[in-house]
């Protein structure tokens, strides 16, 4: 799959020799991913992960360099026991959502050592035995456990530099059995210790939209979790390809945990910022279900990952949601929230056919988002 010089020639979306779909499929019929190139010795990124010609996710000149800006760090430190200091996080949280959709929490009560593990796990799981390994590839959500490279392989518009083990830890309980022996305990120690947070975010949350404390989660929004650990090995060529495709998440929020490496970047008034990796740190950012119900008071951000020479990146995330479980409850802008003057901007709809609707529209750069305003 590497591109020779005759086919450098020409882009590869004008190139008649050039059978994209037939290279998807040997690709993912290998079951290795993108970890599986990198141990064969590529040195050139093949095709199918080279962005098109005019793809503006990796114009570097949009990347800000301005020190005065930076995603907020809060302190969650006495958020419990202090009714003070918890206003005052409160209000930080209020303001990193309506603005950025993103900010980093420290002093969160997940200790380091349990961070530390998460990441070391899911290592563990990508660099074992590869025939162990196929075992989980899948591309349905069928499994509590499955992983496989890019879930839009076959409709995006090029293909991320990234491979993806996917979890479903909430709301069925899945039978450990089901996870890797490799990283099956840090799994449910760690998806104990977001869902504890997640309560406690999902407070502050509804605290900072003058809701009462227990609204968000009264309606459920920490009713799903699904860890994600993605595995971004190094890359020979990164300035042709991309670690994540610029998008929003699909969920109500997104706890991520991230590496030393960094490459995680946010848009802020269309300008790319880095989030640089906080030891301790927590990255919190708002998912398209809450810009939903909050009718747009909290802002779900697109952000994306660059690709990087040194690796292999390791972050885990952690999403609040359903995803595609048969559900009949329906979510739309909160009624207390609405008024004359602010009227509902969305169609209510079920946290199934949001994501039914994400995965089939693939990380194109637009967000699903647009598909339910009213």
């Amino acid at each position: 799959m590497v591109v020779t010089r005759k086919d450098e020639a020409l882009p590869a979306t004008t190139n008649p020799n050039y059978d994209r779909l037939s290279e998807l499929k040997a690709f993912d019929e290998t079951k290795a991913g993108v970890k599986g190139l990198v141990d064969a010795g590529i040195s050139e990124v093949p095709r199918i992960f080279r962005n098109l010609p005019g793809d503006c996710d990796l114009e570097q000149n949009l990347v800000s360099g301005e020190s005065q800006f930076s995603v907020p760090v809060i302190d969650l430190g006495g958020v419990i026991e202090d009714s003070v200091r918890r206003k005052e996080i409160v209000e930080r949280v209020r303001e990193a959502s309506e603005t950025w959709g993103f900010f980093q929490i420290v002093n969160h009560g997940i200790p380091v050592s349990v961070l530390d593990e998460m990441k070391v796990g899911v290592r563990r799981f990508y660099e074992q035995d590869i025939e162990i390994k196929k075992k989980y590839y899948t591309r349905g959500f069928e499994k509590a456990m499955s992983y496989n490279s890019n879930f839009d392989l076959y409709s995006g518009k090029s293909t991320n530099w990234r491979d993806t083990m996917y979890c479903i830890m909430a709301p069925n309980s899945p039978n450990p059995e089901e996870f890797p022996e490799v990283c099956r305990d840090i799994l449910i120690n760690y998806s104990k210790q977001v869902t504890k947070l997640g309560t406690v975010l999902f407070e502050l949350l509804s605290e900072a939209l003058g809701l009462n404390p227990s609204h968000l989660n009264d309606i459920d929004c920490t009713e799903g979790l699904a860890i994600l650990g993605h595995y971004y090995p190094a890359c020979p060529q990164p300035e042709l390809t991309i670690g994540a495709t610029k998008h929003s998440d699909k969920d109500f929020l997104t706890v991520v945990l991230q590496d030393h490496i960094g490459g995680l970047q946010v848009l802020h008034h269309n300008k790319w910022f880095d989030i640089p990796p906080e030891p301790g740190a927590l990255v919190i950012n708002v998912g398209d279900l809450l810009q939903l119900i909050s009718n747009e008071r909290f802002k779900s951000v697109e952000h994306r990952v660059l690709a990087n020479r040194e690796g292999p990146r390791v972050s885990v995330a952690c999403f609040f949601s359903t995803n595609v479980m048969p559900t009949n409850k329906l979510y739309g802008p909160i009624k207390e929230l609405l008024s004359e003057e602010n009227p509902p901007k969305y169609k209510e709809t079920t946290v199934r056919d949001y994501c039914l609707h994400f995965y089939a529209k693939g990380l194109d750069g637009k967000s699903s988002l647009d598909h339910f305003r009213v």
